[in-house]
């Protein structure tokens, strides 16, 4: 009973007292006052930042614009004839002996190197670099801000709108001095390092600056460094075509790489590497059926293939079920597609269909096409080594 009485007791006495209740609500009161007053300051900061954000990226359009004008008045007075260049492609195998082709006996004759460390060294007698070098940052910084702090539509209209005009210059830019002499693919290569951060996700961009790291193994000396370029290019484009597997330029612009980087490797690796570019001229050729530039690639790389020496099928046999096969008649085939599709496209490309007839034992027309490339004008790397070939064929 005396339990049940202080039970009872219990359960009718407050916790509080009247003046503790009063205290806890004028509290309560208190924190939700300042919730209020907290939540209106963070919708105005919300606003200030969006407009700031607006604000920056109206300031980083108008810079680029104004850079843009300023570099293509300062260097590209002229247009050039042709817009693509059509470098030495070396794809894979030697037509001799098993050892790795040295410049002047390979087909290829390309360099590689380590991109940031021979630019560095080329860029500092070049002050405007530094000025191309703030405004990506400046355009990386103002696009994550914007999107940070802006809502999904309104970050599209403020920063897709803004970046695609200076892209679109940027990438004629880029073609302009790809198809220029080797200073000017120097430049074109630092060019689009330059502004990586900022064009990282557009597939077009991306594989023109694979295509840099192309060129630079061109215009490269050193063995290490053409490794080196081919390999940092051909990383760009794998990581391109696993968003972007119908892009024939990403496919095209991989065999070449993987090409120039098996320059440098074991005739086993050279030989694995030919299905790697044969798989992909293919697919680049399935997408965009009218490129003369694929079907001059898989020309070379039949011809090739077709030349391949004793030791090198003996490897092929050994490595695979199907070892690669190709015929002269494969090449000249391929060889002849280009020129319907763009007559005189190369110098080089003349004198592979002269090669080809000839190995056919048809003279005639290999006098023709010899006498055709005759009238084309050294315009690249390739062109100008594939003058010896021709002077040869025509003093036999």
């Amino acid at each position: 009973p005396v339990a049940a009485e202080v039970g009872g007791a219990a359960e009718h006495t407050p916790l509080l007292t009247q003046d503790e209740q009063r205290d806890v609500l004028e509290h309560l009161d208190l924190v939700l006052r300042n919730v209020s007053e907290l939540r209106r300051e963070v919708e105005e900061l919300r606003h200030s930042l969006q407009r700031l954000a607006a604000d920056i990226v109206g300031e980083v359009r108008s810079h680029l614009e104004e850079t843009q004008k300023v570099t293509r008045r300062r260097r590209f007075p002229f247009p050039r004839e042709r817009s693509d260049s059509t470098g030495s492609r070396s794809i894979y195998f030697t037509a001799s002996s098993g050892t790795a082709n040295t410049d002047a006996e390979s087909e290829g004759g390309y360099s590689t190197a380590n991109a940031e460390s021979d630019y560095e060294r080329e860029t500092e007698r070049e002050s405007e670099e530094g000025e191309d070098e703030v405004s990506c940052e400046t355009v990386r910084v103002a696009r994550r801000d914007s999107l940070d702090l802006v809502s999904e539509d309104e970050s599209h209209l403020l920063v897709d709108s803004s970046l695609e005009e200076g892209l679109s210059q940027l990438l004629q830019q880029a073609d302009h001095l790809h198809s220029g002499d080797e200073q000017e693919k120097r430049e074109g290569f630092q060019l689009l390092l330059n502004n990586k951060l900022a064009y990282a996700d557009q597939k077009d961009f991306l594989w023109r600056l694979a295509r840099a790291h192309s060129d630079m193994c061109e215009v490269t000396g050193e063995a290490d460094e053409k490794r080196s370029y081919a390999s940092d290019g051909k990383e760009v484009l794998e990581l391109a075509l696993q968003r972007w597997d119908q892009s024939a330029e990403c496919h095209q612009w991989y065999a070449i790489l993987c090409g120039q980087l098996a320059e440098h490797e074991s005739i086993q690796k050279r030989i694995q590497t030919g299905y790697v570019f044969k798989e992909h001229i293919d697919k680049a050729i399935e997408l965009k059926p009218e490129d003369p530039q694929s079907y001059y690639l898989l020309g070379r790389w039949c011809y090739q293939v077709s030349h391949l020496g004793w030791l090198e099928k003996k490897t092929a046999s050994a490595l695979f079920e199907t070892p690669p096969t190709a015929t002269v008649q494969d090449a000249l085939q391929n060889f002849l597609r280009v020129e319907e599709l763009s007559p005189g496209f190369s110098k080089a490309g003349r004198v592979y269909i002269a090669k080809c007839y000839r190995d056919l034992g048809n003279t005639s027309a290999a006098l023709l096409w010899m006498n055709l490339a005759s009238e084309l004008p050294a315009a690249t790397k390739e062109d100008a080594e594939s003058e010896r070939d021709l002077e040869e064929m025509q003093s036999v």
